[in-house]
C-alpha cells in the first residue's frame, strides 16, 4: 500500500504543474487497462478508456436503449438479414482523416479476420460488409441476428483509423491507438497512467469540458478512497462496498450507484491445458460439492456490505431473460461433503486465482474458509491484473474468479463463456448442444421464444457447472462534490458528456 500511494503522488506532482490542471480530470480505475486496441482487447477497465477515446456505430442511454453514436439511424430487412445504417459525415480520427462508410468496412472486417481479435465471434453472423456510398454501411448477415446492435455499442463497433492499421505492426494499434471518440491518446505508462487530451475537432466538442483525462490504475480501494478524500482524484470506479456508508456521509463526497448488468463467477478450468489435467475440478461431482459449500448472502453481506445480489445465472434480475427456474443454491456442507464422497474424495487439493485487490481478495478469504468446512483445502493465489488476464487465457489455473460488466443483450454475457469457442471460455468448457442452443438464441428476435432457449441451455449448464456465478453487483462510484453532470449507466461506462467541474 505505501508503494502504490508514493508512486500515484509521484504522478501527481507531475500533473499538477500549470494552470492547466483545472481542466484535468482524474479517474482511479480498479486495474490497469489491457491492450489499448479495441479489437484485441478484453478488460472492463480498458472500455472504459474506449469510452473517451473510440466512438462507436451506436450507444446506450440510461434505460439501455440503442441511440445513435456514429450512425445517425439503422433499419433491418424484412426477413432481418440485412442490417443498414446511415452514418454521420462529420465524424474525424484523431489523424485528421474522414469517419466514412469505407472506414466503418475497413474496421468490421480488421475486427473480423484479425487472427487474434476478440470480436470475431460477437461478428460471427456477419458475411460481409459494403459501403456503397460515403454514408451507408450495410451488412449482410448469414443469418438473423438479435444480439447485433449490442455488439457494435461495444468493442465490435469501435471505430480505429485505417491508416493506424494499414501497417502490419498489429501491436502499433494498441500503443497509440487513433480513434474518433471526444477524447484522443497522449500517452500511456503501464500501471501507473492513461492520459486522453481533448480532440477539438470532434463533433460534439462543445459538449466536454475538460481538456484532459488522466486515468490512473489503483487496485488497493483504500488507497484509491484515501485520494479522492484527499483530492488527487475527481472520480473513481467500483467503490468497496464496505466504504459505502462513509462516503454516502462525506459531505465532500457524492455517491453515485447505479444496478449494474454483469456478475462475479468462479470458472473452472476443465480442458486448458496441463493444469486441467489433474484438476479435480474436472470432475462434475467437484464442482458441484464446491457450489454447495459457499453461502452466497453471506458473501454479500460482508464482502459486499449488502449491496450485491447472489447470482445463480448470468442474467441479472433486471434483465427479462433472468429465470425463476434456476433459484439460489443454498449452502449445504453435509451434502458437499457427500458428493466428495461419492467422487472418490476425502478433501480436495485446489488452487484459486484471482485479481489483486480489496474486494476480490475478501471474497477470496471468505470462500477458503467456507470451503475448508465442506472438504476443500484451497490455496489462494492473488495476482496483479493484467497477468490474470493472461494466465487464465493460457489455462493457468485451476480455479479462477473473474469479473464481467455485463452488455446489454443476454447473449453477451453467457455465449463467450461456454460455447466450445467462445473468446472468454478459459476453462475450454463444450458441449455441443450448449452451442447449438446458444447459436440459435442469437437468430430468435422474439423475447418469449428466445427465454426459452436460454432456459434450456441454462438447464445443462446449472447442472455441469464450468462456472458458478457468485454475485451481481452495481456500479458503486464515488466522487468529488465538484463533479457535475455525472450520470452512471447501468453498463459501468463512464460518459463525461456535460459533465463539468462546478464553478468556484
Amino acid at each position: 500500500m505505501k508503494r502504490l500511494t508514493m508512486t500515484f503522488g509521484a504522478g501527481l506532482l507531475a500533473l499538477a504543474a500549470g494552470a492547466a490542471c483545472a481542466q484535468n480530470i482524474r479517474i482511479g480505475l480498479q486495474e490497469d487497462p489491457d491492450v489499448l486496441d479495441p479489437h484485441r482487447a478484453r478488460t472492463y477497465v480498458g472500455r472504459i478508456v474506449f469510452t473517451s477515446l473510440c466512438d462507436k456505430l451506436v450507444d446506450i442511454d440510461p434505460k439501455l436503449h440503442f441511440v445513435p453514436q456514429l450512425a445517425t439511424s439503422w433499419s433491418f430487412s424484412p426477413d432481418n438479414k440485412v442490417l443498414t445504417f446511415k452514418l454521420r459525415g462529420d465524424a474525424l480520427f484523431h489523424d485528421g482523416t474522414k469517419f466514412d462508410a469505407a472506414a466503418a468496412k475497413a474496421n468490421l472486417e480488421r475486427a473480423m479476420t484479425l487472427p487474434d481479435s476478440l470480436r470475431k465471434g460477437e461478428l460471427a453472423s456477419v458475411e460481409k460488409v459494403d459501403a456503397p456510398d460515403a454514408a451507408t454501411l450495410v451488412l449482410t448477415l448469414k443469418q438473423p441476428d438479435a444480439t447485433l446492435l449490442a455488439q457494435l455499442s461495444d468493442r465490435a463497433g469501435m471505430m480505429l483509423s485505417p491508416k493506424s492499421f494499414a501497417d502490419a505492426d498489429v501491436a502499433a494499434v494498441g500503443r497509440k491507438p487513433i480513434c474518433s471518440g471526444p477524447y484522443k491518446f497522449v500517452e500511456r505508462i503501464q500501471n501507473d497512467r492513461v492520459v486522453l487530451e481533448k480532440f477539438d475537432q470532434y463533433y460534439d466538442a462543445k459538449d466536454y469540458a475538460f481538456k484532459r483525462i488522466t486515468f490512473l490504475p489503483i487496485p488497493d480501494t483504500t488507497v484509491r478512497l484515501s485520494n479522492l478524500r484527499a483530492g488527487d482524484l475527481d472520480l473513481l470506479e467500483r467503490l468497496n462496498p464496505s466504504d459505502a456508508p462513509q462516503v454516502k456521509n462525506d459531505a465532500s463526497l457524492t455517491f453515485a450507484p447505479v444496478a449494474g448488468l454483469g456478475f462475479q463467477q468462479f470458472m473452472f478450468n476443465v480442458g486448458n491445458g496441463k493444469r486441467a489435467e489433474d484438476n479435480p475440478f474436472k470432475n462434475k461431482l467437484v464442482r458441484q460439492a464446491f457450489q454447495l459449500a459457499i453461502d452466497r448472502d453471506a458473501i454479500n453481506e460482508v464482502a459486499g456490505g449488502g449491496i450485491f445480489e447472489p447470482a445463480q445465472q448470468p442474467f441479472p434480475p433486471a434483465s427479462p431473460y433472468h429465470s425463476d427456474k434456476f433459484p439460489v443454491t443454498k449452502r449445504d456442507v453435509a451434502k458437499a461433503r457427500a458428493l466428495l464422497k461419492q467422487a472418490g474424495f476425502d478433501r480436495v487439493k485446489a488452487e484459486v486465482m484471482f485479481g489483486n485487490n480489496t474486494t476480490t481478495s475478501s471474497v477470496a478469504e471468505m470462500v477458503q474458509a467456507m470451503a475448508s468446512e465442506a472438504g476443500f483445502d484451497l490455496s489462494l493465489r492473488p495476482t496483479e491484473y493484467a497477468a490474470l488476464q493472461k494466465e487464465s487465457a493460457g489455462g493457468n489455473f485451476q480455479v479462477v474468479m473473474l469479473g464481467w460488466s455485463g452488455r446489454v443483450d443476454p447473449d453477451g454475457n453467457i455465449h463467450t463463456f461456454v460455447t466450445c469457442k467462445g473468446a472468454l471460455n478459459d476453462g475450454h468448457y463444450c458441449n455441443p448442444e450448449v452451442d447449438k442452443l446458444l447459436n440459435e438464441a442469437r437468430t430468435v428476435p422474439d423475447e418469449t421464444k428466445r427465454r426459452a432457449i436460454y432456459d434450456q441451455a441454462q438447464t445443462i449448464i446449472q447442472d455441469e457447472l464450468p462456472g458458478i456465478y457468485n454475485y451481481y453487483q452495481p456500479w458503486p462510484f464515488a466522487l468529488a462534490k465538484k463533479v457535475k453532470g455525472f450520470v452512471p449507466y447501468p453498463d459501468g461506462m463512464i460518459r463525461l458528456k456535460g459533465v463539468t467541474f462546478a464553478q468556484k
